[in-house]
């Protein structure tokens, strides 16, 4: 019971690492280290594209190490000097590497915490405990926000950069509270203790897994119509309401971390709810959110739309790792799977801001949300009617295989 303890406040200080820098690093080298939007842009879309494209690397990584607390631990360090460095050497070739460092270093955590967490937890307990892991890291997030403010950080940039290390040293602390042997490791990659892992999987055979297909696909629609609103709706917020755009981007977050938490709770009863009602949910609050943000002007209502954001986007995130555990169980190849689905989610993502943005110039923001609310009405019906209950999925290595073979691996029929 103690490990699970210690899984708490490994998501809590993991949130306050990542939420210790984030934002800061663009306000630092904007009003600190004096660079211009054009050279901030070039770096964060390099360092983007790296993040992204390492995604399923890094997962076949998480897979194949037993070392996965160490691999937390050395990651938050990792994280810190890369924030230190860019305060200290605030030029171009520094920020360019910390920060693709960083790219990379954010898709280590949550994969890795949850493949501790599934090689800790009963399948009937992971729920739960997912749950409970997502409540605890939007906790910390809440956290570092509101103790950055009363720090009065905004006098002070450098100080986010400062604060990171002690968060990284409770990291620390907390994942090596977790007993070594008390990770199954056999699990912890999804595949089962009487089972051998199905080997040389590739990633374009997985997309060829029709269960993970059938997620990949819906997720994907559900990014690209998602990511873009928030940005568009602060935009749209700061025009109208000079000089508080800080205050607003602020309060916007606090209240989708607020919401997740409760979502959090619900999916802890994810095993009587089933999963694919809350996936609806999630689905079904884009849309709503869309038509609200295109349909009101007042400040206050839309802000208050943060809490279907929450809804929408914080319930996906914290379903996706149990959705994988069903999909993927028996594979061995989960944090794979976790990191392919990070990737093409992510490509989504980055692809509908330009997408959003450009249809926000020519025909205002208005348009633009509508356009975002018809794309999720695809993935939300998409959801309905080709995706099935994952909890009732059988496991990977009971499905027949497809007379077509990849190369480098098995191929599977849903």
């Amino acid at each position: 019971m103690m490990r699970l303890y210690a899984l708490d406040w490994v998501n809590f200080f993991l949130a306050d690492v990542r939420g210790g820098l984030g934002a800061f690093v663009i306000v630092f080298l904007t009003s600190k280290a004096h660079w211009s939007a054009s050279e901030i842009g070039i770096v964060l879309s390099i360092s983007g594209v790296v993040g992204i494209m390492a995604l399923p690397f890094v997962g076949a990584f998480i897979d194949h190490t037993r070392a996965k607390r160490t691999l937390v631990a050395a990651g938050a360090f990792l994280l810190s000097f890369c924030g230190l460095a860019i305060v200290w050497r605030p030029d171009v070739p520094v920020v360019l590497a910390a920060d693709v460092v960083m790219a990379i270093l954010g898709g280590v955590f949550a994969p890795t915490v949850a493949a501790i967490t599934v090689g800790l937890c009963s399948r009937e307990g992971l729920a739960a405990r997912l749950g409970r892991n997502a409540a605890f890291d939007r906790a910390g997030n809440i956290f570092i926000a509101a103790l950055i403010g009363l720090l009065g950080i905004s006098a002070m940039q450098e100080a986010p950069f400062y604060i990171t290390p002690l968060f990284a040293i409770l990291t620390a602390i907390a994942v090596f509270s977790i007993p070594a042997g008390a990770v199954d490791h056999l699990k912890a990659r999804g595949s089962e203790a009487d089972q051998p892992i199905a080997a040389s999987i590739s990633w374009f055979s997985l997309l060829r897994y029709r269960p993970f297909l059938l997620f990949t696909v819906a997720s994907a629609m559900f990014h690209f119509a998602n990511a873009p609103v928030l940005p568009l709706m602060l935009q749209k917020l700061t025009l109208a309401n000079s000089g508080l755009g800080t205050e607003i981007t602020s309060l916007a977050l606090i209240i989708t971390q607020a919401t997740t938490i409760m979502m959090a709770l619900i999916v802890t009863r994810a095993n009587e709810l089933g999963r694919k009602p809350l996936l609806i949910a999630a689905f079904a609050a884009v849309p709503l959110r869309g038509i609200l943000c295109a349909t009101f002007d007042q400040p206050a209502f839309l802000l208050a739309t943060q809490v279907l954001d929450g809804v929408g986007g914080g319930l996906l995130d914290i379903l996706v790792p149990l959705v994988l555990a069903d999909i993927m169980r028996g594979a061995g190849h989960y944090s794979l799977a976790r990191g392919v689905l990070g990737a093409i989610q992510g490509l989504g993502g980055s692809l509908s801001q330009s997408f959003a943005g450009a249809i926000a110039s020519f025909a205002g923001y208005n348009a633009a949300f509508l356009t975002t609310a018809l794309i999720s009405l695809f993935a939300l019906f998409f959801v309905m009617f080709a995706l099935p209950e994952t909890r009732q999925i059988a496991p990977f290595f009971l499905r027949e295989p497809s007379p077509a073979k990849s190369r480098k691996g098995t191929t599977f029929q849903g």
